[in-house]
């Protein structure tokens, strides 16, 4: 029995293409025949493997870009009209970009800047922020700080507070908390007490449930108009994305 073609064989097989091959039709001594003859070309040719896993990550990019479209969709109005994140940029803006954050994380500390440039310097973009603490006690108690402030003293004190905390290093503390308050003139007592209010803990879980639905398990994470863009993202890219979605 001769064999022909084993790469498109391997490449559909790999890449799950249908082929009109039925190997169990086969017998044993042809089952070996096959095995061994496709094994002598891969080993002779393994560029073939790289191949077929590239042709496998693309689609499944493809559909994971696909499933992030339909998350976005089926979630638009928590994702941009919950009536509680904090919203910067244009509020009229053509584009609308979400956030998810965590003040303890690297890469969220290191997208700030470049995120409040981008909005600066583009000056059409909506820009929503979702607390979501991931990475311990740190995080959490960052987030309802930030949040307290949120609730008690506005958005202009909130986005002072935002920009603190992104910035912090050290523990976050009672004392920590204090002497951030003291220095954008809070009240720092009246926030501590907050902090573990049913309103802070309400909008966490609010959060962290729009969070776990769209599959989000790092930040930063955003969301810009109907596109998922997971994970940190250089200021170029985000500068190009936008210009792709005004066409």
């Amino acid at each position: 029995m001769r064999f022909f073609a084993p790469a498109a064989l391997v490449l559909s097989l790999t890449t799950t293409s249908a082929l009109a091959f039925d190997i169990d039709s086969l017998s044993a001594d042809e089952r070996s025949a096959f095995r061994d003859e496709v094994r002598a070309y891969l080993l002779d040719n393994p560029e073939v493997i790289m191949e077929a896993v590239a042709i496998l990550e693309q689609r499944r990019e493809a559909q994971q870009a696909n499933n992030d479209l339909a998350l976005v969709a089926d979630n638009k109005d928590r994702l941009f009209n919950d009536g509680y994140s904090w919203e910067g940029g244009n509020p009229d803006g053509d584009i609308t970009l979400v956030e998810f954050i965590d003040y303890r994380c690297g890469y969220c500390r290191k997208a700030h800047d470049e995120v409040a440039e981008l909005i600066e310097t583009d000056g059409n973009i909506r820009f929503i922020v979702k607390e979501y603490p991931i990475l311990g006690e740190a995080s959490e108690q960052s987030a309802r700080y930030a949040i307290a402030v949120k609730q008690l003293l506005g958005a202009e004190s909130y986005k002072l507070a935002h920009d603190a905390l992104i910035k912090m290093r050290g523990d976050v503390t009672a004392k920590s908390l204090t002497k951030l308050s003291k220095g954008l003139g809070f009240d720092a007592e009246a926030l501590l007490a907050h902090m573990n209010s049913h309103e802070v803990t309400t909008e966490i879980r609010t959060t962290r449930a729009l969070a776990l639905d769209m599959g989000i398990t790092g930040t930063p994470s955003f969301v810009m108009e109907d596109e998922m863009l997971r994970g940190y993202l250089p200021l170029e890219g985000m500068r190009a994305i936008v210009e792709e979605k005004r066409g």
